[in-house]
């Protein structure tokens, strides 16, 4: 195995090129892509990436390698996720979590449980979401914060969710149910320091960010996913026999979907008698649901 750390920093004297340029890393690249198929020697390349979090440099790069990895996670959090980008001899589909300890990083074989563990109880602006991350669900508590400003303009922080997204919610929340956020500082945060990236965790935000500006809890045992669209109405999503198992397998006993949703996990598994399922066509459910 022969580690390179980091492409950016090699070169060879066959060029002029300065050391980092596109010139020097396609070179390099290439000649490190020979020496591995020739002679059978498993190379990797460690390279930099931009603010985005996409690889810095050529788009070449990505293209000559058999396989992209990236290793994601927030540097004040211990969990790390290795997800495969490109892989020209298995599946995309997969991610590995991991924990960083002392002696490196050890893999966390129970994700879900982990990412729960320090859950507060009863507390406001509080929710479980199920995702997926390539064909592994996940639970992943949702937190938000409404709470008043004094500013000219609010603060909006989203962490580990798409800013532009919170701020189509709350625009949705505000015209279709009449909360106003006009004199709100808004707070999101993803425990744990995941990244979502899917639509079904829309449902999920509405529920902290209302539970937050009623200062209500919502029911500890209560997991919830699906997509929010611009009417306030709550769309379906995929994976959710997945979702409903995984929730199931930790023990809570209600969950909160899509209508649809709830057709299809009638038809594709058994939902279980302890197991409440509310089914919402809309947010204005979801208000008379849970803070009526």
């Amino acid at each position: 195995v022969v580690a390179i750390d980091s492409i950016q920093t090699i070169a060879s004297s066959l060029l002029d090129a300065t050391t980092g340029t596109i010139t020097q890393i396609r070179h390099c690249t290439d000649r490190l892509l020979q020496m591995a198929k020739t002679q059978g020697v498993t190379v990797i390349i460690v390279g930099h990436v931009t603010k985005e979090g996409i690889v810095a440099g050529p788009k070449a790069l990505e293209h000559l390698v058999d396989v992209v990895l990236y290793l994601e996670g927030d540097r004040t959090h211990t969990f790390r996720l290795l997800r495969s980008v490109k892989n020209r001899y298995g599946s995309t589909n997969e991610i590995g979590v991991f924990e960083m300890k002392d002696r490196g990083l050890e893999e966390v074989r129970n994700p879900s449980q982990m990412f729960l563990a320090e859950r507060p109880i009863d507390a406001p602006g509080s929710v479980v979401m199920a995702t997926i991350e390539g064909t592994r669900p996940l639970l992943v508590e949702i937190q938000a914060l409404v709470s008043y400003s004094a500013l000219a303009v609010p603060r909006r922080t989203a962490t580990g969710f798409d800013a532009n997204r919170a701020s189509l919610l709350m625009a949705v929340l505000e015209k279709r149910l009449g909360i106003s956020f006009a004199q709100e500082d808004v707070f999101i945060n993803v425990a744990g320091g995941i990244k979502l990236r899917e639509p079904a965790a829309d449902m999920a935000v509405c529920l902290a960010l209302m539970s937050s500006y009623f200062d209500r809890p919502l029911p500890h045992q209560l997991v919830t996913w699906g997509e929010v669209g611009l009417t306030g109405e709550v769309r379906a999503v995929g994976y959710s026999d997945v979702r409903y198992q995984e929730a199931i397998r930790l023990g809570f006993n209600k969950v909160m979907v899509p209508a649809t949703t709830a057709e299809q996990l009638k038809k594709e598994v058994k939902p279980r008698s302890a197991v409440e399922i509310v089914t919402v066509k809309s947010l204005k459910d979801v208000l008379n649901n849970l803070f009526k």
